[in-house]
């Protein structure tokens, strides 16, 4: 059996490679719309004697917020002194995960596609390709509903930590009778939550693709002729 490599860019019209670079670049997207992500809220307090003060709330990926300061040192606000304080919250669990895994597929479809494109003859000539193909995309199907699922918790929880109520929950100040806290500018998250959306796109793209997979093993093969193979008729010998 030749092994050696073979260019040859038909897979690509086919939807075993085609469907392979849809999922590259939808691993593209997924992290990129998701790490390297910073934000600023800003945070206007209204104080009992009619001044106003403010004060920035950054937060940046992997989200670590209670290691974020919201008041560094000891700062005057509003004629309190107030000690360091952080943001409340942590998700860069489920942000790295995310972004773990997109990285993942992104690293597994380069080299899936250098497998179509060069060593097609090789892959279908063996039993071992198609099936390792197969049950890594089964795989990524379960760890890509669970990613998103996890980052669309720990996005909630950074959306949840950084607006007006969660804000007045970190800063005992805002718990005044006399202080007003209110975000009065918010982060655009907008990427934030196309991440989202495009992790549950590569699920789906790579449940469809799983199909399309599972066609190239020999578990297809010999469920098709075992269905075909009942139905042909012998010819009598002739006496």
């Amino acid at each position: 059996m030749m092994t050696g490599f073979r260019l040859n860019l038909s897979p690509l019209k086919e939807p075993l490679g085609f469907v392979k670079l849809v999922e590259w670049l939808t691993a593209i997207f997924a992290f990129g719309s998701c790490g390297g992500y910073s934000g600023k809220n800003i945070v206007s307090l209204l104080c009992g004697d009619g001044r106003n003060e403010t004060l920035d709330a950054n937060f940046h990926y992997p989200f670590r917020l209670s290691q974020v300061p919201l008041v560094e040192g000891n700062t005057s606000l509003c004629n309190h002194s107030v000690t360091t304080t952080h943001l409340m919250g942590d998700s860069a669990s489920s942000a790295e995960f995310f972004v773990g895994i997109a990285i993942v597929c992104f690293l597994y479809c380069m080299v899936a596609l250098l497998v179509y494109l060069g060593y097609m003859h090789v892959y279908k000539d063996s039993d071992f390709g198609p099936i390792f193909d197969f049950v890594v995309t089964a795989i990524l199907v379960f760890l890509w509903l669970v990613c998103s699922s996890a980052w669309a918790k720990g996005l909630q929880n950074v959306k949840d930590a950084t607006d007006t109520d969660g804000i007045g929950n970190t800063l005992a100040l805002c718990k005044g009778s006399n202080i007003t806290c209110e975000v009065t500018e918010f982060a655009n998250m907008r990427t934030l939550n196309i991440s989202v959306v495009f992790g549950y796109l590569n699920m789906f793209v790579w449940a469809g693709n799983a199909w399309f997979v599972y066609k190239e093993t020999r578990w297809h093969s010999q469920k098709f002729s075992s269905q075909t193979g009942p139905g042909r008729q012998q010819v009598p010998a002739p006496i």
